[in-house]
This record gives structure tokens, sequence and C-alpha cells, in this order.
């Protein structure tokens, strides 16, 4: 109940922010399945347009473990299903946690592969959990504003999804099963970005 409710104050806030949200191609999301939800990380906001974009299917979130030690943030956090990851040190809950997640609840989970948004190399803690929590691999990108300024002039946010990636033909997530995985969600992000606007170049803002 809480994630549903926060996920509709979220919706009203981007709106009286940017009002200019567009989510396409949601029929290629699965609806009867929990699934993964990748995307580049561009954005602080864009796992919002995410969980948004994705609704009404509810889902789970890793977060950095610092964002817990505020004790009215890890409240926020914890009722709207996310939970702490040392990033330094992920630890075998990194995976077990978002896998026992998937497998029993009705909760699909949103990562970033690359961890942050200042890198491009994918991690392969997605091919990991997907190949144990057998479930399959939804990407998608935002194309939008990359800063707060341009996000209050309401310019066009865009939210693609595309194909599920179904990683069950991989026999093994040894390094080449991992490196396959990592270049399927790659391609799906390039070809989402190229569907979007061809000429789009992300840009890091600080």
């Amino acid at each position: 109940m809480f994630f549903t409710f926060m996920r509709g104050v979220v919706r009203v806030v981007l709106f009286i922010i940017n009002g200019n949200a567009h989510y396409e191609k949601k029929d290629r999301i699965p609806q009867n399945e929990n699934y993964i939800l990748v995307a580049p990380h561009r954005t602080w906001w864009e796992p919002l347009y995410l969980a948004v974009g994705g609704s009404p299917k509810k889902f789970s979130f890793m977060a950095k473990k610092e964002l817990f030690k505020n004790p009215f943030l890890s409240f926020i956090l914890k009722h709207a299903n996310a939970f702490p990851v040392d990033r330094e040190k992920p630890g075998p809950s990194a995976i077990k946690t978002p896998v026992k997640t998937l497998k029993n609840t009705d909760l699909s989970l949103v990562m970033f592969p690359s961890g942050t948004r200042h890198s491009s190399e994918l991690k392969g803690g997605v091919a990991l959990i997907a190949k144990m929590a057998k479930v399959k691999i939804v990407p998608a990108v935002y194309q939008g504003p990359l800063t707060l300024k341009d996000l209050f002039k309401r310019r066009r946010v865009t939210v693609r999804f595309g194909e599920p990636i179904d990683v069950s033909d991989i026999a093994k997530m040894d390094k080449e099963g991992i490196a396959e995985v990592e270049r399927r969600m790659q391609a799906a992000f390039d070809s989402l970005d190229q569907e979007i606007d061809p000429n789009f170049k992300y840009e890091v803002k600080e």
C-alpha cells in the first residue's frame, strides 16, 4: 500500500514539475510475471520515471547503504521496497536478497547495470540475479532533461521500453555467459536510444 501511495505522490510531483512525460512501448512489459527492469543510469530522478512508467507493477530497488543512515529516509526507502547494498563490498546478500524477492513476492526489480550515472560499464549482477530467479530482463531508456533546471522547463521526457531479454538459453553465468547478457542489454539500450532520437548523446552533468 505504501509503495502504491508513494508512486501516486511521485506521479503528481513529476507532473507538476515537468508535465511532459511520454511512456512508449509499454505493451512490451510482461504482465503476469516478475522481471528485472534495467536502464542506463542518467539522472537521479530516472528511477522515479521508471517506477511510474512500469505501473501497475510494483518494484523493489537497490540503494546504497549510506542512504539508510538517515532515519527518515531509511523509513521511506524500506517502505518503498528498497534494500541496502554496500557498493564497495557488495557481499552475497546483494544477489540473494533480490533473487528471494523476485521468487517469493509480487515485486519486480529495478536495476541500473552500470551502477552509477558516471559509468557506462555494465556489471554482472543483473545477469546472475535473472538466471537464479528465472526471470526476464526488460530494458528501458530515459531520454530527457539531465539537469533540474531543464526538467522544470518542462522539456520532453521519454521513457521507452524494449522487448524482454530471455537468458534461459545461457547455460552458465561464467565470464562468457555474463558477457553475453551484458552484450544483449547494451544492444537493447543502443536500439532504444536510436528509436527515440538517433541524435541523442548522454553527457554527464555535474
